[in-house]
């Protein structure tokens, strides 16, 4: 039996077969439509979440099989005091497969250690996002062809973006990337992604003004800055329009540049760029539906032939 908690723990080429297999639902959905028939999928989120929540939810409906799960902590056993530990016993006699939202660090973690099914880890706190990065790196390999030989600006809150994390580590692994850091002084990369950056010798960069480097972008994500991750609101409404991605941006960036963002969008990405064809966020979404099909059939070994 195997999880996923992070996106670090497939291989490359692992990630190759998994692609391979979304673009291939993505091209034939009838032959994966029965695929999960008598399976269930419990979706146990303690942090609310719509995107992800619902995403998992089409993905295992798409493939045939059934949903059961909480959206928030307070209509869960957690309420009364129950342990993510006995609540992901509990969880195994009822499903086949679990993905867990959690806000603090770790807690997937703790019950895939205690789990009798996989668990995927549907972010917990502001450290792994993985899923959201499997969709991230689908959508990129999906429209630009590779994984590599890329310089991607990563803009916003770069502090607590999970999503950011995720996929930086991700990213390293392919070649010749080359990173531009775009934040306030306020939520700058951690140091510890800057100095694994500087431990594999890959290339970054931090600039504050977005003007000052989106020219040079093959790829720019986009992220908001997160309310729920401040400790004062004071903070959060001094930063939460540090940066707009408007029109007047968008023609100093190169023709073939994508922008992505893990969404949900507050402001931080104007809706005039909307219809700009290097907009692919939404598109993003509906990767992330295919690259959970495929994760979900990954972890469960079944195949179609």
């Amino acid at each position: 039996m195997r999880h996923l908690m992070n996106p670090l723990d497939f291989t490359v080429e692992e990630l190759d077969s998994l692609f391979d297999l979304a673009n291939d639902i993505e091209k034939n959905p009838a032959k994966y439509a029965h695929a999960c028939e008598g399976k269930k999928l419990a979706t146990c989120f303690y942090e609310p979440s719509t995107h992800t929540r619902l995403s998992f939810e089409s993905a295992m409906l798409s493939l045939g099989g059934q949903v059961l799960g909480f959206s928030d902590a307070g209509s869960s056993s957690a309420s009364k005091g129950e342990s993510v530990s006995d609540t992901i016993r509990v969880i195994s006699c009822f499903a086949d497969i679990c993905a867990m939202r959690h806000p603090k660090e770790g807690a997937p973690m703790v019950a895939a250690e205690k789990s009798s099914i996989p668990v995927i880890n549907a972010g917990d706190g502001g450290h792994q996002h993985p899923t959201q990065t499997l969709t991230d790196l689908l959508t990129i390999r999906s429209l630009k062809g590779q994984l590599g030989n890329f310089t991607v600006g990563l803009c916003g809150d770069l502090k607590f973006g999970r999503t950011v994390h995720s996929l930086i580590n991700a990213l390293v692994r392919y070649p010749n990337i080359h990173f531009i850091f775009i934040s306030p002084p306020e939520l700058r990369v951690p140091d510890y992604i800057t100095d694994m950056l500087q431990e594999r010798n890959i290339s970054y960069e931090e600039v504050i003004r977005l003007e000052d480097c989106i020219s040079k972008l093959d790829l720019l994500y986009m992220t908001r800055v997160q309310r729920e991750r401040f400790f004062n609101e004071e903070d959060y409404v001094r930063l939460k329009d540090f940066y707009i991605l408007n029109k007047a941006k968008m023609e100093l960036a190169k023709d073939n540049m994508l922008i992505l963002h893990p969404l949900p969008r507050v402001n931080e990405i104007s809706v005039e760029v909307d219809d700009d064809p290097r907009a692919v966020y939404f598109k993003q979404v509906q990767y992330g539906v295919y690259v959970r099909m495929a994760l979900i059939l990954t972890l469960l070994g079944i195949t179609c032939e």
